[in-house]
């Protein structure tokens, strides 16, 4: 990830990473830079005056999609006698656009030289991230009499770059430049415009991204003020929660990516910047979190998913029929099968949630016909689980990577390589399989019938899901139970071999349903206990495990999401105290990251750091983590669709004060929420 002094603008896809005084200088390993598609196309972007760097004052983020950068010439001193300021203001939407002030504060005239270095890497975002720039095709640069034209081509694939102004310059290969006069207390302006331009091998135009000036920023703005209208308002006592639910809907907003295919709807891309684009799993969990507050990206979501459903056996995207895909790319890796992402099917978890939130949707939108238009698509999915998932033979979901070159060897969603281990430390063979999926399975199949029964005139194949659920659930807390733990193992071995560690993972257990009533109560003092808990969140792998580490991505950070869906857990098992404190965690852990909590951060003890430690890699602003706290939110009020009504049921920590939310949309129409805390947090942590 780029350093956190970095400014960062996006619109779905498309996103810029630049220092603080606006530049760009990447180098092949760094994620500085604008991109789109998955290619980085501007790794060079320097401006200079009189051959001088320029100093930042200050910054302003004005918008998701754009800046304002406040320059003087020059490096920064103790003191500084500017007689030039130079504004810099930028925004990313189908292109990217800068604008460029520059203003004489002197008594006296003054020549300026202005010039702007410019140049492209075209980076692969996975050369950027595996750290291994190595281009196979021709990197070209053609100055024009009007334009600037960097380029990359390797075949028919090929990625353009196109830069102009609105004030002649004077184009070079490596950048174009201005000589201007300024009277005393003159300014000059000029529009910088910056055009991506996408062919596919087959030759196919993907993307031309110049729109007329002015039009672009426009249809933002309109469109942001429209999302935001849309949402449920959210007013609190409590002092940041109000700011972090309305950065939520912002940054929900900057993440909406629309596919290439699907005509300008839009669904949840992952984060910024290695995850721009879709990914099964983050997006219906993205979605399952924002239901009560942005439904309309769960149809979308579901629609694109179910459209590009597996249809056939490959094993270099391990494909299977049925079976939903883990992540699309664009890029050139992707393009020339040097990636699999094309798109890439493994992740065991997409496929029964797919049909969990299918089912979620519908009881709050009360959008039968989606149902009923996807009954194949969830059929499909059902025939995955039960006939290619389970490759032991045993009724579970299990993954042993088909492409052992390039593809995921933990296909769940702790998919580093270390994440599954045993008590000992030592890492199980595969095939593998992780509790949580299992949960995620009979989830689906009890929701399954609730459709089948409903809206597919189906009541035997109804009745089939609920007897295969009732022995998924029977079967697992027979061999997943840890009995001198008191816990669910995180995953199972071949020979079935429990990986007896304590992680987050049976926090989605409580949400999917899949522990027997008597289990619950220990569950939940495992999640709010000391090995868990950290007071910001759930640790994903417990402390006093051999691979505990609390700055370790899978084995002992906090991940918001992971946490938020551990409280809903709670909440569906009547520990609405215990959900209650885990919201409050994650919520005043929101302040620290001015409302924008990360992918990741430390699991230290909240004691020991007095604020969340940073994770020095994640991704800001990520998909699950922005749905957080408003799936906190839809915890510690209680909301629940029931028989077409909206149910509210609040527990709220003490201190939150009043909280309403008003507007929530679904099959009711509009209502409102209110609630006041009064569970007591302290007695809850003795």
């Amino acid at each position: 990830m780029a350093p956190s002094h970095t400014v960062r603008i996006l619109d779905g896809n498309n996103f810029v990473v630049s220092e603080a005084t606006g530049d760009i200088e990447a180098t092949p390993t760094e994620p500085t830079g604008l991109f789109s598609i998955d290619t980085r196309f501007l790794s060079r972007w320097v401006l200079t005056v009189n051959g001088e760097r320029l100093n930042a004052l200050s910054y302003d983020d004005l918008q998701y999609y754009e800046s304002r950068f406040f320059l003087v010439p020059g490096l920064a001193t103790h003191y500084v006698d500017a007689k030039l300021s130079i504004i810099r203001e930028r925004a990313v939407g189908g292109s990217f656009r800068e604008d460029i002030t520059i203003l004489n504060h002197d008594e006296k005239a003054v020549d300026l030289e202005i010039r702007m270095d410019a140049g492209c890497d075209f980076a692969d975002l996975f050369e950027v991230k595996d750290e291994i720039l190595n281009k196979k095709g021709e990197i070209y640069s053609e100055a024009e009499p009007d334009r600037l034209r960097l380029g990359y081509r390797r075949g028919n694939f090929k990625r353009e770059t196109i830069i102009s102004s609105s004030v002649p310059a004077r184009y070079d290969r490596n950048g174009f430049a201005f000589s201007i006069h300024l009277e005393p207390n003159e300014q000059w302006d000029t529009r910088i415009d910056v055009q991506t331009l996408a062919v596919g091998p087959g030759g196919r135009d993907l993307r031309l991204g110049l729109q007329a000036h002015g039009t672009e920023r426009l249809a933002l703005q309109h469109d942001l003020e429209e999302w935001i209208a849309k949402a449920p308002t959210v007013n609190s006592e409590h002092d940041s929660l109000s700011a972090t639910y309305r950065k939520c809907i912002v940054d929900l907003a900057a993440l909406r990516f629309s596919p290439l295919s699907l005509g300008g709807q839009t669904l949840p891309a992952a984060g910024l910047p290695w995850f721009m684009t879709m990914f099964g799993r983050d997006s219906i969990l993205t979605c399952l979190q924002t239901l009560p507050f942005t439904p309309q990206l769960s149809a979308t979501t579901l629609r694109i998913l179910a459209a590009l459903q597996g249809t056939r056996f490959d094993d270099f995207r391990e494909e299977d029929p049925g079976r939903i895909l883990h992540e699309m790319r664009y890029g050139e890796s992707a393009a020339f099968e040097e990636q699999p992402h094309s798109p890439y099917y493994g992740s065991v978890d997409s496929t029964p949630l797919f049909v969990v939130l299918l089912d979620e949707y519908e009881q709050w939108s009360g959008d039968g016909a989606l149902v009923k238009e996807l009954e194949q698509e969830c059929r499909r999915a059902f025939k995955w689980i039960d006939d290619y998932a389970d490759l032991v033979g045993n009724g579970y979901i299990w993954y042993e990577r088909r492409n052992t070159d390039t593809g995921l060897e933990n296909q769940c969603w702790k998919d580093s390589w270390d994440s599954i281990s045993y008590r000992d430390g030592t890492l199980p063979p595969f095939p593998r399989a992780t509790c949580e999926v299992q949960g995620y399975a009979y989830d689906a199949k009890m929701r399954g019938a609730r459709l089948a029964r409903e809206f597919w005139d189906d009541p035997a194949f109804a009745e089939q899901l609920e007897r295969e659920a009732a022995a998924l659930k029977e079967r697992f807390n027979r061999d997943w139970w840890v009995e001198d733990g008191g816990y669910y193992a995180l995953a199972l071995d071949p020979d079935g071999r429990q990986c007896d560690v304590l992680s987050s993972n049976i926090g989605h257990l409580l949400w999917s349903g899949i522990v027997d009533d008597d289990r619950a109560e220990q569950i939940a003092h495992h999640l709010v206990g000391a090995r868990l808990w950290t007071g910001w969140g759930v640790r994903t792998l417990a402390e006093g495990e051999v691979r505990y580490n609390p700055i370790g991505y899978h084995n002992g950070t906090v991940w918001p999401f992971d946490t938020s869906f551990c409280a809903w857990g709670l909440r569906r098992y009547g520990f609405a105290e215990e959900a209650a404190m885990i919201a409050n965690g994650i919520l005043d852990a929101a302040r620290y990251f001015d409302g924008r909590l990360p992918e990741a951060f430390g699991g230290y003890p909240r004691e020991q750091t007095k604020f969340p430690v940073e994770y020095p890699t994640a991704c800001s602003p990520q998909a699950w983590s922005t749905g957080a706290p408003l799936l906190l939110l839809r915890t510690m009020l209680g909301l629940e669709p029931h028989e077409g009504h909206l149910a509210v049921e609040p527990r709220l920590p003490v201190g939150m004060g009043r909280i309403e939310v008003l507007d929530i949309p679904g099959r009711w129409g509009r209502v409102d929420a209110f609630a006041r805390g009064r569970v007591d947090l302290h007695s809850l942590a003795g």
